[in-house]
This record gives C-alpha cells, sequence and structure tokens, in this order.
C-alpha cells in the first residue's frame, strides 16, 4: 500500500473554546525521523484516549502522535462539550429513536467513555471548569418540544434511568429567559470545556507520550511490515497506525462514499459582567441546554472570574468541500444572533467575539468507522455526532483490538456492520441538505 493523503482539515473561523483556553506547553513539531512501536494520527479525543489506553496496555512502548493542526484547534476543540450518556443520535432527529435493547448498550458505551475520560481527567489534574459531571437539560420552546421531551422520558423511565421534569418557572429561574416551556434533566452527562480538556489530556500524556503537533500526515504507506507516515519535515515509522481522523479517514483511502461530512456553526458572545448584566439577562452562573428537537439549538453559559459567556450552536449544512466561504459563515453568524436575541432579548448589545464552523462525521446507519482496514493499519472514525464520548470510546476499542484484548465490549463494539454506502454526488449533496433543511423547519423555535 502506497497511499497520498488527498486532503488536509481546515479550520473554518477561530473556536471561542480554544481562544479562551490556555496552553501549558509550547508547540512541539516533528523534524527529522523517528521510529515508534506505535504511531497515532489525530490529537483529538479518539487519538489521545487511543494513546492512554495503550499505555495502560503497552507501558514500555514507544507510542507517537502526530497531528496536522494544534492540539485543540481542530473539530476536538470546535463542539459543544458534551459528554451524553443516555441516547443521543443526531441523525434521526429524537434521540429515543432506537429501540430498548440499544439504547441500554448504547448507554453501557457512553458511560464506559465517561469512566475513561473522569479518570484522566482526575489524574491529570482538570478543574471542574474543564470536566464538570453535572448533567444537561433537553430545554423545549414548542409544543412538539414538550411531547419530544415526553417520549424522552417514557424511555428513559422503562430503563430505569433517572431524569426529572422542569416546568416553565423553574426553566426561567434557571436561564432567565421566558422562552422556554419546560426542560428534562438528566444527571449523567458531563459538561466539558472541550479546548481545555483535550489540551489537558495531551499535557497529562507529554511525560510519556511524544506528540507533535503542526505535523499533517501527507503520505502513509506500508513496507516489510513498518508503516512509514510522511510529514513536511519528517517521517514516522511504526509496525502499527491508528487512526483517529473521524471523516478524513476517507482521505486516507477509506470507507469512501460511506461517511456524511455535516459541518455544525457556533458563535460565542463577548465576555459580560457575570454579577450585573449576566445575571438579570441570562440567569444562573452556569447551564448548559441541549434543544428537545435535535436539530435545534445548543446554548451553554459558562462563568469565570466573574466574566459570563454564552455559546449557541445551531444549524448544519452537508459540505464535500472542507472550506466553508466567508460568507456563509456570516449567514449563520446572523442565524445566531437572531436566535440568540429570541431567547435573551436583554443581550442584545452585546456581540459575538467568535464564529466557527466545526466537522461531523455520520453515517446512514448511525454505526462507526472501525476496525482494522489493513495489516497493521486502525480506524477509530465516524463519531455520529457525539464526538466526546463516541470517538472517546472508539479509541480505547481500537487500542484493545490493535493490542489483541478480548472483552465483552470490544465483541459488541466490533459487532456492527460497515457504514451504509450513500447516493453518488450530487444526489447525496441534494438529498442530505434537503433532509437538514426540512429537520431545521420542523424545529421551528428549538432552532
Amino acid at each position: 500500500m502506497n497511499s497520498s493523503v488527498r486532503r488536509l482539515p481546515v479550520e473554518n473561523g477561530r473556536s471561542g473554546w480554544e481562544a479562551i483556553s490556555d496552553r501549558s506547553a509550547p508547540v512541539r513539531c516533528l523534524d527529522g525521523n523517528v521510529n515508534a512501536d506505535w504511531l497515532i494520527i489525530g490529537a483529538g479525543f479518539a487519538g489521545l484516549s487511543a494513546a492512554r489506553r495503550l499505555r495502560q496496555l503497552r507501558p514500555d512502548d514507544k507510542i507517537v502522535v502526530l497531528d496536522a493542526s494544534e492540539v485543540g484547534k481542530g473539530t476536538s476543540g470546535r463542539n459543544s462539550g458534551f459528554m451524553i450518556d443516555v441516547p443521543h443520535n443526531l441523525s434521526s432527529g429524537e434521540y429515543s429513536s432506537a429501540g430498548a435493547a440499544a439504547a441500554r448498550l448504547e448507554m453501557a458505551e457512553n458511560r464506559l467513555a465517561i469512566a475513561f475520560a473522569a479518570d484522566a481527567a482526575a489524574e491529570y489534574g482538570m478543574s471542574k471548569e474543564t470536566f464538570d459531571p453535572s448533567g444537561k437539560i433537553n430545554a423545549a420552546a414548542t409544543a412538539r418540544g414538550l411531547e419530544l421531551n415526553r417520549a424522552f422520558g417514557t424511555s428513559l423511565q422503562g430503563a430505569g434511568e433517572p431524569h426529572t421534569i422542569l416546568d416553565a418557572q423553574e426553566m426561567r429561574e434557571l436561564t432567565g429567559s421566558y422562552y422556554y416551556l419546560g426542560g428534562l434533566y438528566t444527571p449523567g452527562a458531563v459538561l466539558i470545556q472541550p479546548a481545555d480538556y483535550i489540551r489537558g489530556f495531551a499535557a497529562g500524556l507529554a511525560p510519556k507520550v511524544e506528540i507533535f503537533e503542526r505535523s499533517p500526515v501527507t503520505s502513509l504507506k506500508r513496507e516489510s511490515g513498518i508503516w512509514t507516515a510522511s510529514s513536511p519535515n519528517g517521517i514516522v515509522k511504526a509496525p502499527k497506525v491508528i487512526l483517529g481522523v473521524n471523516g478524513h479517514i476517507d482521505d486516507f483511502g477509506h470507507f469512501g462514499g460511506r461517511l456524511m461530512h455535516i459541518f455544525a456553526y457556533a458563535s460565542m458572545t463577548a465576555a459580560i459582567d457575570a454579577n450585573r448584566v449576566g445575571a438579570k439577562a441570562s440567569g444562573r452562573e452556569r447551564w448548559a441546554l441541549l434543544p428537545a428537537d435535535a436539530m435545534g439549538a445548543t446554548l451553554r453559559k459558562i462563568t469565570s472570574h466573574a466574566q459570563s459567556r454564552i455559546v449557541i450552536r445551531t444549524k448544519y449544512t452537508y459540505e464535500t468541500s472542507l472550506a466553508v466561504t466567508q460568507k456563509r459563515m456570516a449567514k449563520m453568524a446572523a442565524e445566531h444572533r437572531t436566535s440568540l436575541e429570541a431567547r435573551f432579548p436583554g443581550l442584545k448589545g452585546v456581540p459575538f467575539e467568535y464564529s466557527w464552523a466545526g466537522r461531523l462525521c455520520l453515517s446512514r446507519n448511525h454505526v462507526p468507522a472501525f476496525g482494522e482496514v489493513e495489516e497493521g493499519l486502525f480506524s477509530a472514525c465516524c463519531e455520529n455526532g457525539l464526538g466526546t464520548v463516541k470517538s472517546t470510546l472508539a479509541g480505547m476499542m481500537a487500542a484493545d483490538l490493535a493490542t489483541g484484548q478480548t472483552s465483552e465490549s470490544l465483541q459488541k463494539y466490533q459487532d456492527q456492520p460497515m457504514p451504509a454506502k450513500l447516493p453518488p454526488e450530487p444526489l447525496a449533496w441534494l438529498g442530505i441538505n434537503s433532509v437538514i433543511r426540512w429537520q431545521e423547519l420542523r424545529a421551528g423555535r428549538e432552532g
């Protein structure tokens, strides 16, 4: 096998999470030739989790991680920061669409990943602002949203899962907003500052794992049982490679025509005085809202050092390119402004300081792009809209598979079909974007 990497990652806008995050160490780039026992490509949730799991299983092996960007600047630092334990199927439009057995398996897998992340957060000394096991709320702004929450609550009750229904008054007390009609709280989710979490994770690994940033892999080939990854200023040779590159797996020549690349758009306000403007206009210091309708708006309020910010993520597009035009970015930021001010009219004069886009990877049948795709080459990709948890789990499972571990968790994780094929372009572009637009229209005020 001798393959050039077709495309390299593109960063669309600056993530507010990354912008307000502090690095603890300078960037280190690959410069020269390195031999290792393991090469991991991608320093996000999957790649770093794979590295940590390999350290547990093979503590004496040399592990190298290459990332095309800087830790925390890529997709892993661009999400909304929810580690969710209960069912969360973005592609279906309804969180609880799976059957009971599938839901129980998903919750068990999500909790395995969250426990792994919690152990890392404790070992690496992450603060509560970075890793906060405080739960999350599905917020409803419409009668349909209330019905979706009711149905979700029924499915949770049937599974014996704790949850609390919030009425409109309780939502107002929490958020300071009259926009929401109700909510559904589940206690098992963890809220993270995603850029801080990824950077803290990388810093925790760094004494034992070599992490090279700004070191994109431009080709990957195997000769005589050894993989060689070429980067502009050096190469890494290793007998086994784990790809933690999410949707970019098809740029490495695998799972082509099977993965949907969905852009999600987000904005973060400038800092506001938490004790005056913040509390009056937007309620308590911290809260986290998922939309009752999966295609609605996700919002978080964060507060640190008497300064508050609100992050809003809403609107999606399916794209075949990696870059988003400035016109598209401006349009999405305007949509965010409309959604934010509808909920919080008291923040009308507070500007967005950062707006950005991040890429999700979905499969039609909601399965990962996982497994040994060539001898010694393992894929831990396609997070299906919940990268914090699903990619953590994929990295763990890839390390187990690559080291020959046997477990019930790995057996169940492997027992999944291939991602289903997509229609050819441009039919896929037309069809997927049409479904997205219909789902967003159906979401209405939830968006």
